[in-house]
C-alpha cells in the first residue's frame, strides 16, 4: 500500500517504501496532496516528481532506476550538429528563456510522452508550476524560436545546482533537440552536471541519458540541491561554444 498525503503536512515517506518493479505501477511512492510549491520544492529535492492523469488524485514517483542526462555526456550527432550551425548563424533564430512559460507548458501538454497517450499535464498542473515559477524562479522554460514563432522548447526545475527536466515539444523539425542543446550550454555554464530524465526513453538515450540507481541520484540530490541556484537564467549566443570541439569553432 502507497502512503495517502493530505494539505496539512509537506512530508513524504522514504523512497524506499515505493512500488517495486513487480508491481503494476513501479516507482509509485504516494497519492493525494496539493500542489502548491513549498510541496513541489520538498518533492523534488528529495527526488519524488508528480504524475498522473485525469480524474486521479495527485500521485508521487520516485522511480528505480533513475534516468539521467549528465551534461558531459551529451551527444550531439552529426545531423543536429549541422541543424544548429545553420541555427547559430541565422538572424531569424534564437534561443529565448522564459519569455513564454505558459505557452510552452501549454504546448508540452498537447504532445503525449513517448509510447503514452492523453497528457498527464493537466491544467492544474500547468497553474502549479506557473505559481512556483512566479513565487521563486525555480521553473523555466528553453524556448527555440524561429522566424518570430515559437518553434519548440522545453520546461523544468532548477533547485541549486540541479535541473529536473519536465517535458519538451516541438513545431518544426529538431526545434526541441535545439532547445535541449541549449540546456547543456545553460547547465554547463552554471555548474549543473545531471539533468533528471525521470523515465527511460530511446530519445533521451540517443542523447547520451542513461539509467542510475535512486540511490546514487539521492546522494547527488543531497549535494547539489542545497547550493546556490544560478543568479539568472538567460541566454547568450556565445554560450553555443560550451558544446566545445569543432562547434566552437563554427560560432
Amino acid at each position: 500500500m502507497i502512503d495517502w498525503l493530505d494539505d496539512s503536512t509537506l512530508t513524504f515517506p522514504p523512497s524506499s517504501r515505493a512500488l517495486g518493479p513487480d508491481s503494476d505501477a513501479p516507482g509509485l511512492l504516494a497519492a493525494g496532496g496539493d500542489l502548491r510549491p513549498a510541496r513541489l520544492r520538498a518533492a523534488y529535492s528529495q527526488g519524488i516528481f508528480p504524475w498522473y492523469g485525469p480524474g486521479q488524485p495527485p500521485l508521487w514517483w520516485a522511480p528505480d532506476p533513475r534516468m539521467v542526462l549528465q551534461t558531459a555526456n551529451f551527444k550531439l550527432s552529426r545531423s543536429l550538429r549541422k541543424t544548429l550551425s545553420h541555427f547559430v548563424r541565422s538572424a531569424d533564430c534564437e534561443i529565448r528563456v522564459d519569455s513564454a512559460l505558459p505557452e510552452v507548458l501549454a504546448a508540452c501538454a498537447e504532445a503525449p510522452r513517448e509510447g503514452q497517450s492523453g497528457t498527464w499535464i493537466l491544467p492544474e498542473m500547468q497553474a502549479a508550476y506557473l505559481a512556483w515559477a512566479q513565487q521563486d524562479g525555480c521553473v523555466h522554460s528553453i524556448e527555440t524560436w524561429m522566424n518570430g514563432e515559437l518553434a519548440g522548447g522545453l520546461y523544468g526545475v532548477n533547485l541549486g545546482r540541479m535541473f529536473f527536466g519536465e517535458s519538451m515539444f516541438m513545431r518544426r523539425s529538431d526545434a526541441s533537440k535545439i532547445a535541449l542543446a541549449a540546456l547543456i550550454c545553460l547547465c554547463r555554464s552554471h555548474g549543473i552536471t545531471w539533468i533528471d530524465c525521470q523515465q527511460n526513453t530511446r530519445h533521451l538515450a540517443s542523447m547520451g541519458a542513461a539509467e542510475v540507481p535512486r540511490t546514487a541520484f539521492e546522494a547527488h540530490l543531497a549535494q547539489a540541491c542545497p547550493q546556490a541556484a544560478p543568479a539568472a537564467w538567460h541566454y547568450h549566443p556565445a554560450l553555443w561554444t560550451q558544446l566545445g570541439g569543432s562547434f566552437a569553432d563554427e560560432c
